[in-house]
């Protein structure tokens, strides 16, 4: 435990855009995107919209995965892991409302395990590993959201029920925006959108705007502005951990140890001992 002087360092952005369907969620995030990285070709959509993301492909060679049921935590962090290794700067989650309502989605497996409030005990850590799996990845996150009318039953004082309209709500769990550095809401069919959250200050207090690449640009130099982020310091690697590792690549395993050399401190018999097993 230190005591510091803080000091914000470079980060990647990790923001959301809610919206009713057919406000232009997919193309604001599209263009965000774009004014990020400045090429079309370090952009991919997560795409679980039916492959609405392709219908704007006039605008650049961006790429897509396409996404079917069932929306688990783990093929999510597949796609993820899937642009990353191809170089991917900026993935868009459009939506994140299958992974919260959809099949197979965490809400479905809370029920399937009998829907108590004890069993959020064991889908409470999925959606924290899901969520970390956006946080925690060095990359630009833009995630989709839609929105819906919410309503609320109210009872007056002869005891008659009444359904009342209470705004427009995000089809996500509660504080998901909490988690983000800015977060957008797109109001109207004319694109016109208002910041919801917005850690940056660059739009809070200001009129609404329809999003441009030159939205991205603003959220890029400021992501830039920032110290070089720390190297984290290795940890060592306990015999136990290096004997499994060393198993795992003699049964073929062997790209393996570039991984276990770049992320652990080892010892030098550890290293040279991992370093024989190069074909």
């Amino acid at each position: 435990m230190q005591l510091q002087l803080a000091q914000r360092e470079k980060v990647k952005i990790k923001m959301a855009i809610s919206a009713p369907t057919g406000y232009g969620k997919t193309y604001g995030a599209l263009l965000i995107a774009y004014g990020l990285t400045g090429n079309w070709s370090k952009i991919a959509v997560i795409d679980s919209e039916n492959q609405s993301a392709s219908l704007y492909s006039d605008l650049g060679k961006y790429y897509t995965i396409k996404m079917e049921p069932p929306y688990t935590v783990d093929k999510f962090a597949q796609a993820v892991k899937a642009c990353t290794d191809a170089g991917i700067e900026c993935i868009i989650v459009d939506s994140t409302y299958h992974y919260w309502h959809g099949k197979g989605g965490l809400l479905e497996y809370n029920q399937s395990l009998g829907g108590r409030y004890q069993d959020w005990a064991k889908t409470n850590p999925l959606y924290n590993k899901w969520l970390d799996t956006i946080l925690q990845t060095p990359v630009h996150f833009i995630c989709t959201s839609r929105k819906k009318q919410a309503y609320e039953m109210t009872k007056d004082s002869s005891g008659k029920v009444t359904v009342e309209k209470k705004g427009m709500e995000d089809q996500i769990r509660d504080g998901f925006d909490y988690e983000m550095t800015i977060a957008f809401n797109i109001n109207n069919a004319k694109h016109m959108t208002e910041v919801g959250k917005d850690r940056t200050r660059l739009f809070t207090d200001q009129p609404e705007f329809v999003i441009t690449a030159g939205t991205g640009k603003m959220i890029r130099k400021w992501c830039d502005e920032g110290a070089e982020p720390a190297t984290p310091a290795k940890q060592a690697l306990t015999p136990a951990a290096f004997n499994k590792a060393t198993a795992r690549i003699k049964a073929g395993e062997l790209d393996l140890i570039d991984k276990v050399i770049t992320k652990y401190q080892l010892t030098d018999e550890q290293t040279t001992e991992i370093n024989q097993y190069r074909q």
